[in-house]
């Protein structure tokens, strides 16, 4: 069963009661129920939120993963399970213990898949893709050739319309706030998967910077982005220029965990393929399978 996105942008008190949700609007005094268990994802996004310290223990021990956001409404912070996995410590060693070279050849993998994916959107963009193909056969071990850089290049200048002249730069202008959101949204979902699989989204495979929590995650999101970059070109062509964050627009992004995907030969919304994804690379780490598992944009 595939969990709910919750998105709570007015002022609310969240508590539980009988495994329950209960949300308390304070404008209207209106009280809603949701089952705990159906929640995958929890975003609040209002400065006067309150949120008790029961219902916090309960999402997470159904490993939700909870999302607050700034008063700018950009995400900047996830709370997330610590005890996901009966197998928690021996999966642990085994991520902690994986060779370099297993690690290069999971970093193959991952580029490979991500620049897959973006092919796949640049044709469906009816944009030329030759070239990321060609990328995506070449890849070597620990990607010693820099093809997702490359990729990326030629990929940034062609996936939205021209009049935008788009540059991919975290701070720079819209759409970029849109994949900002969306990449949050994305990253708590892989996050989640891997607390999980047992697996500490600290230590990655490729990603280092001892100053990001979540390094792991950001490596294995990296094929799901073209996902969010999908989702971010409809967005455009419904809106052309006017692409400052809108409710709507969060509600489109906010469906990407439930957007379907292509994965092993078969059709699965996006944060079911990341939880057989982070098990796929539990696997790997342990021993017990050489492939990582990521999807296929279709």
């Amino acid at each position: 069963m595939i969990k709910r996105s919750l998105y709570f942008g007015n002022p609310a008190y969240l508590k539980t009661a009988n495994e329950q949700l209960v949300i308390e609007m304070h404008d209207s005094g209106e009280a809603k129920t949701t089952p705990i268990e159906d929640i995958g994802l929890l975003v609040l996004d209002h400065q006067q939120i309150t949120i008790t310290q029961a219902l916090l223990a309960k999402l997470l021990a159904n490993n939700t993963a909870v999302i607050t956001c700034d008063a700018t409404h950009h995400p900047t912070g996830m709370l997330l399970n610590l005890d996901g996995n009966s197998l928690q410590s021996l999966h642990f060693q085994a991520q902690v213990e994986a060779t370099v070279p297993l690690k290069k050849q999971l970093w193959q993998q991952t580029v490979m898949a991500k620049i897959y994916n973006q092919a796949v959107l640049l044709e469906q963009q009816r944009e030329e893709n030759k070239l990321l193909l060609n990328y995506a056969k070449e890849v070597k071990s620990g990607d010693i050739d820099n093809h997702e850089a490359k990729a990326a290049a030629y990929y940034w200048k062609r996936v939205f319309p021209d009049f935008l002249e788009f540059r991919r730069e975290r701070y720079g202008p819209p759409p970029n706030n849109l994949l900002n959101y969306g990449y949050a949204i994305l990253r708590a979902v892989v996050a989640r998967s891997l607390t999980a699989s047992g697996l500490l989204p600290t230590l990655g495979i490729f990603h280092r910077n001892q100053y990001n929590a979540y390094c792991l995650a950001d490596d294995i999101m990296e094929p799901y982005r073209p996902f969010v970059d999908r989702q971010v070109c409809a967005i455009v062509r419904a809106n052309g220029r006017f692409l400052e964050m809108t409710p709507g627009m969060k509600k489109e992004l906010l469906a990407v965990p439930a957007m379907d995907v292509q994965i092993d030969g078969q059709k699965s919304p996006l944060m079911n393929a990341v939880q057989r994804t982070t098990a796929s690379l539990a696997k790997c780490f342990e021993g017990k399978s050489r492939k990582l598992l990521y999807p296929e944009l279709i």
